[in-house]
Protein backbone atom coordinates (compact mmCIF):
# COMPACT_ATOMS: atom_id res chain seq x y z
CA UNK A 1 0.00 0.00 0.00
CA UNK A 2 1.41 3.59 -0.75
CA UNK A 3 1.87 5.81 2.42
CA UNK A 4 0.50 9.40 2.22
CA UNK A 5 2.58 11.89 -0.38
CA UNK A 6 5.57 13.98 1.59
CA UNK A 7 7.41 16.87 0.02
CA UNK A 8 10.53 14.88 1.30
CA UNK A 9 10.08 11.58 -1.01
CA UNK A 10 7.97 10.18 -4.13
CA UNK A 11 5.21 7.64 -3.21
CA UNK A 12 5.20 4.67 -5.52
CA UNK A 13 1.61 6.13 -6.07
CA UNK A 14 2.30 9.48 -7.21
CA UNK A 15 5.09 8.15 -9.66
CA UNK A 16 2.77 5.37 -11.05
CA UNK A 17 0.42 8.75 -11.76
CA UNK A 18 3.63 10.56 -13.00
CA UNK A 19 4.70 7.79 -15.30
CA UNK A 20 0.99 7.80 -16.34
CA UNK A 21 0.63 11.69 -17.00
CA UNK A 22 4.39 11.77 -18.63
CA UNK A 23 3.13 8.81 -20.94
CA UNK A 24 0.22 11.06 -22.39
CA UNK A 25 2.75 14.02 -22.86
CA UNK A 26 1.01 16.41 -20.18
CA UNK A 27 2.33 19.35 -19.31
CA UNK A 28 4.44 19.95 -16.35
CA UNK A 29 1.89 22.34 -15.07
CA UNK A 30 -0.90 20.08 -15.68
CA UNK A 31 1.31 17.24 -13.70
CA UNK A 32 1.69 19.57 -10.46
CA UNK A 33 -1.46 21.02 -10.34
CA UNK A 34 -3.11 17.22 -10.68
CA UNK A 35 -0.44 16.17 -7.69
CA UNK A 36 -1.33 19.06 -5.80
CA UNK A 37 -4.92 18.50 -5.91
CA UNK A 38 -4.10 14.65 -5.39
CA UNK A 39 -2.47 15.90 -2.01
CA UNK A 40 -5.57 18.19 -0.93
CA UNK A 41 -7.37 14.61 -1.10
CA UNK A 42 -4.47 12.47 0.37
CA UNK A 43 -4.51 14.95 3.19
CA UNK A 44 -8.21 15.05 3.94
CA UNK A 45 -8.63 11.25 4.10
CA UNK A 46 -5.45 11.12 5.88
CA UNK A 47 -4.35 7.83 4.50
CA UNK A 48 -3.56 7.21 0.33
CA UNK A 49 -6.10 7.76 -1.86
CA UNK A 50 -5.82 4.09 -3.16
CA UNK A 51 -8.17 3.41 -0.29
CA UNK A 52 -11.06 5.49 -0.97
CA UNK A 53 -13.90 4.71 -0.87
CA UNK A 54 -17.36 6.31 -2.72
CA UNK A 55 -18.49 7.44 0.49
CA UNK A 56 -14.68 9.62 1.09
CA UNK A 57 -15.54 11.35 -2.28
CA UNK A 58 -18.62 12.36 -1.31
CA UNK A 59 -17.63 13.38 2.31
CA UNK A 60 -14.54 15.48 0.14
CA UNK A 61 -16.41 17.09 -2.11
CA UNK A 62 -18.86 18.55 0.44
CA UNK A 63 -15.80 19.58 2.71
CA UNK A 64 -14.74 21.58 -0.32
CA UNK A 65 -18.56 22.68 -0.78
CA UNK A 66 -18.67 23.29 2.84
CA UNK A 67 -15.30 25.51 2.95
CA UNK A 68 -16.46 27.80 0.30
CA UNK A 69 -14.08 26.61 -2.23
CA UNK A 70 -14.36 28.43 -5.59
CA UNK A 71 -15.99 26.54 -8.62
CA UNK A 72 -12.92 27.19 -10.84
CA UNK A 73 -10.19 24.71 -8.11
CA UNK A 74 -13.03 22.19 -7.46
CA UNK A 75 -13.10 21.77 -11.44
CA UNK A 76 -9.51 21.13 -11.27
CA UNK A 77 -9.97 19.03 -8.37
CA UNK A 78 -12.51 16.79 -9.93
CA UNK A 79 -10.15 16.71 -13.07
CA UNK A 80 -6.93 15.53 -11.07
CA UNK A 81 -9.07 12.81 -9.02
CA UNK A 82 -11.00 11.36 -12.45
CA UNK A 83 -7.18 10.93 -13.43
CA UNK A 84 -6.22 9.49 -10.18
CA UNK A 85 -8.93 7.00 -10.08
CA UNK A 86 -9.83 6.42 -13.88
CA UNK A 87 -6.28 6.14 -15.02
CA UNK A 88 -3.79 5.14 -12.33
CA UNK A 89 -5.94 3.28 -9.96
CA UNK A 90 -8.24 1.91 -12.40
CA UNK A 91 -11.02 2.72 -10.60
CA UNK A 92 -13.72 4.04 -12.50
CA UNK A 93 -16.76 3.77 -10.36
CA UNK A 94 -14.92 6.44 -7.92
CA UNK A 95 -14.25 7.95 -11.14
CA UNK A 96 -17.96 8.43 -11.89
CA UNK A 97 -19.06 9.82 -8.57
CA UNK A 98 -17.41 13.21 -8.87
CA UNK A 99 -19.50 16.06 -9.10
CA UNK A 100 -18.76 19.05 -11.46
CA UNK A 101 -21.36 22.02 -11.14
CA UNK A 102 -21.88 23.70 -14.00
CA UNK A 103 -19.84 27.39 -13.67
CA UNK A 104 -22.21 30.43 -14.53
CA UNK A 105 -21.22 31.76 -17.48
CA UNK A 106 -20.87 35.63 -17.62
CA UNK A 107 -20.25 37.87 -20.07
CA UNK A 108 -16.63 39.48 -20.06
CA UNK A 109 -16.37 43.21 -20.11
CA UNK A 110 -15.19 44.49 -23.52
CA UNK A 111 -12.45 47.28 -22.89
CA UNK A 112 -13.39 49.61 -25.85
CA UNK A 113 -10.56 50.73 -28.21
CA UNK A 114 -9.76 54.00 -26.10
CA UNK A 115 -9.40 51.98 -22.89
CA UNK A 116 -7.08 49.56 -24.61
CA UNK A 117 -5.39 52.60 -25.79
CA UNK A 118 -4.30 54.27 -22.46
CA UNK A 119 -3.46 50.70 -21.28
CA UNK A 120 -0.84 49.92 -23.87
CA UNK A 121 0.41 53.58 -22.72
CA UNK A 122 0.54 52.70 -19.38
CA UNK A 123 2.90 50.13 -20.12
CA UNK A 124 6.38 50.21 -18.10
CA UNK A 125 8.24 50.08 -21.21
CA UNK A 126 7.97 49.23 -25.03
CA UNK A 127 8.61 45.17 -24.37
CA UNK A 128 5.70 45.29 -22.01
CA UNK A 129 3.99 47.37 -24.18
CA UNK A 130 4.67 44.95 -27.54
CA UNK A 131 3.80 42.16 -25.61
CA UNK A 132 -0.01 43.46 -24.70
CA UNK A 133 -0.40 44.30 -27.89
CA UNK A 134 0.35 40.94 -29.06
CA UNK A 135 -2.02 39.60 -26.31
CA UNK A 136 -4.84 42.05 -27.44
CA UNK A 137 -4.38 42.72 -31.26
CA UNK A 138 -3.48 38.80 -32.28
CA UNK A 139 -5.84 36.96 -29.83
CA UNK A 140 -2.96 35.03 -27.86
CA UNK A 141 -3.06 33.44 -24.19
CA UNK A 142 -0.33 35.17 -21.84
CA UNK A 143 1.37 32.02 -22.08
CA UNK A 144 1.47 31.95 -25.85
CA UNK A 145 2.99 35.71 -25.92
CA UNK A 146 5.34 34.44 -23.58
CA UNK A 147 6.77 31.99 -25.48
CA UNK A 148 7.06 32.79 -28.93
CA UNK A 149 10.50 33.59 -30.94
CA UNK A 150 11.70 36.14 -32.87
CA UNK A 151 11.19 33.69 -35.60
CA UNK A 152 7.39 32.89 -35.28
CA UNK A 153 7.07 36.39 -36.84
CA UNK A 154 6.53 36.36 -40.29
CA UNK A 155 5.92 39.54 -41.97
CA UNK A 156 6.05 38.62 -45.00
CA UNK A 157 2.97 36.72 -44.39
CA UNK A 158 1.38 38.98 -41.87
CA UNK A 159 0.86 35.67 -39.35
CA UNK A 160 2.31 34.71 -35.90
CA UNK A 161 2.93 31.34 -35.72
CA UNK A 162 2.33 29.84 -32.03
CA UNK A 163 4.13 26.16 -31.60
CA UNK A 164 1.84 23.76 -29.24
CA UNK A 165 -0.58 26.66 -27.96
CA UNK A 166 -4.17 25.63 -26.58
CA UNK A 167 -4.35 21.35 -26.47
CA UNK A 168 -0.91 21.47 -27.58
CA UNK A 169 -1.86 22.80 -30.85
CA UNK A 170 0.17 24.56 -33.11
CA UNK A 171 -1.65 27.62 -35.10
CA UNK A 172 -1.25 30.77 -36.83
CA UNK A 173 -2.61 34.53 -35.72
CA UNK A 174 -3.01 37.12 -38.31
CA UNK A 175 -0.15 40.11 -37.87
CA UNK A 176 -1.97 43.46 -38.36
CA UNK A 177 0.49 46.05 -39.92
CA UNK A 178 -0.08 48.13 -36.52
CA UNK A 179 0.92 45.56 -34.70
CA UNK A 180 4.06 44.73 -36.42
CA UNK A 181 5.45 48.12 -36.42
CA UNK A 182 4.90 48.14 -32.40
CA UNK A 183 7.42 44.65 -32.59
CA UNK A 184 9.64 46.36 -34.89
CA UNK A 185 9.86 49.01 -32.61
CA UNK A 186 10.90 46.44 -29.86
CA UNK A 187 12.78 45.10 -32.26
CA UNK A 188 15.44 47.97 -32.63
CA UNK A 189 14.92 48.82 -29.09
CA UNK A 190 15.93 45.15 -27.90
CA UNK A 191 18.87 45.06 -30.48
CA UNK A 192 20.12 48.10 -29.25
CA UNK A 193 20.23 46.80 -25.74
CA UNK A 194 21.34 43.80 -26.14
CA UNK A 195 18.99 41.37 -25.11
CA UNK A 196 17.26 39.77 -28.22
CA UNK A 197 19.10 36.67 -29.40
CA UNK A 198 19.52 34.92 -32.28
CA UNK A 199 16.68 32.90 -32.95
CA UNK A 200 15.78 33.34 -29.09
CA UNK A 201 12.73 34.65 -27.26
CA UNK A 202 10.88 37.27 -28.37
CA UNK A 203 9.82 38.71 -24.99
CA UNK A 204 13.15 37.67 -22.91
CA UNK A 205 13.01 37.84 -19.08
CA UNK A 206 16.00 38.57 -17.11
CA UNK A 207 17.93 36.15 -18.02
CA UNK A 208 17.99 36.45 -21.67
CA UNK A 209 17.87 32.59 -22.11
CA UNK A 210 14.55 32.24 -20.59
CA UNK A 211 11.11 33.69 -21.80
CA UNK A 212 9.58 36.84 -19.60
CA UNK A 213 7.64 34.81 -16.62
Amino acid sequence: MATLPTEQSVTPLRQRMLDDMAMRSMRSRTQHDYVRHVRAFAAFLRRSPETATAEDVRRFQLHQREHGVGEAVIGATVSALRFLFGVTLDRPDLSRRLVLAPRPRKLPDVLSVEEVGRLLEAAPGIKYRAALGVAYGAGLRVSEVAHLKADDIDSKRMLIRIEEGKGRKDRNAMLSPQLLELLRLWWREGKRRSVLLPHGWLFPGRSYTDPIS
